[in-house]
């Protein structure tokens, strides 16, 4: 049972203070559970708007804008200042850097995290991620509201769907012969895989902007696209020359694909799987299948906030600069809750991630190894 000390400690405010209530969660009997975590969530939901962690942050995301605008003004001054020397590799190194900080720009606006207008959110997103990163809003957003709507669940949520890696028991099954036997051993090539995860987000965007996939302002994000996509490698090429042009991009694309890739893989992967028949309240859906990295401040900026992912899936439309603040209050709020928050550093996390596609490789299946199980029984 949670105290009012406990979560006057978590909010950091005393029993005299004002303009902020704190909430106890309460207990009920076995068979009461569902019907009243909706209001558990909304208890929660209500002290932190009241402390005001869900208003706009309009300022932090300008001058955060500046610093990448800052960074793209030198990246090119370097670019067409050096020629075809080998320290274009680096400059292609620190591009790679750049766009995935601009991508994480572009996530805040998808989830109207910068302004309150949902228009002005779609105009940055789609200045962010499809003029300067290479990505499709419109495509990113089919996805990846599918994911937080249903983070973890078989048949629902398409970052756990079968490719390269299979994330689950039930698609490692369906492999035999020298496909499984190299599936057995699909952990050795999660991080080489993921040199490859920029080209492919760049084809998902042109495959969905010229196919048939629903897209918002379609023929604008195709415009964006192709200033980004065809307009960048111009532009190498002519300052690099061919060859080092040509070792320029593959540097920044692989570089680029494992940030991108090694920012979201710690999030989720390795935790709990959630049945397709299975039902859960939206408060333990988000949290048991997520997991915080913990790091300070150097984490926390090198991976976009996006190390409170908890906190972000519970608060999705919260400014990413804010989460770090709800974080006491969401982690003391499950402990009285007795839900597992679940949070390691970013090398421990990876750990977890190769170990749990070492056994889905491996087709390893403990009938009596059901996390969900003993967290909702």
């Amino acid at each position: 049972m949670a105290t009012q000390g406990t979560l006057d400690r978590a909010t950091g405010i005393g029993p005299t203070s004002t303009g902020v209530r704190t909430t106890v969660p309460r207990r009920v009997a076995p068979g009461g559970a569902q019907e009243r975590n909706g209001s558990t969530y909304a208890e929660l939901a209500s002290t932190i708007k009241g402390m005001g962690l869900m208003e706009r942050r309009r300022g932090w995301y300008l001058v955060r804008s500046l610093i990448l605008l800052a960074g793209y003004v030198g990246g090119f001054v370097a670019l067409f200042s050096l020629g075809s020397s080998p320290w274009q590799l680096l400059v292609a190194v620190f591009f790679a850097v750049l766009f995935t900080q601009t991508a994480f720009l572009a996530h805040d606006g998808a989830h109207k995290q910068i302004f309150a207008s949902g228009k002005r959110n779609e105009w940055v997103s789609r200045i962010f991620g499809n003029l300067l990163v290479g990505l499709s809003y419109g495509w990113w957003m089919n996805k990846h509201s599918k994911h937080h709507a249903n983070p973890n669940k078989v048949g629902k949520d398409g970052d756990i769907m079968p490719g390269a890696i299979v994330f689950t028991q039930e698609d490692a099954a369906k492999h035999t012969g020298w496909r499984a036997a190299i599936m057995a051993r699909q952990h050795w090539f999660f991080f080489p895989i993921l040199t490859l995860a920029g080209v492919d987000l760049h084809i998902n965007a042109v495959k969905a902007v010229v196919g048939r996939e629903p897209v918002k302002a379609r023929g604008l994000e195709a415009a964006l696209l192709a200033i980004r996509l065809i307009g960048f490698p111009i532009l190498v090429l002519l300052a690099a020359g061919p060859l080092m042009g040509l070792a320029f991009m593959g540097v920044q694309l692989a570089i680029f694909g494992v940030y991108m890739g090694g920012s979201f893989a710690p999030n989720h992967k390795g935790m709990a799987i959630i049945p397709k028949d299975m039902s859960i309240d939206f408060l333990r859906r988000q949290t048991l299948t997520s997991r915080n990295i913990s790091g300070g401040p150097l984490v926390a900026t090198g991976m976009g906030g996006l190390n409170f992912q908890i906190e972000h899936h519970l608060f999705p439309s919260m400014p990413s600069v804010n989460l770090s603040r709800a974080r006491p209050v969401v982690r003391a709020f499950c402990a009285a809750e007795g839900i597992a928050y679940t949070e390691t550093t970013l090398v421990g996390s990876y750990r977890i991630v190769l170990r749990y596609l070492q056994k889905v490789g491996l087709k390893y299946a403990d009938p009596f190894d059901c996390p969900l199980s003993t967290q909702l029984r």
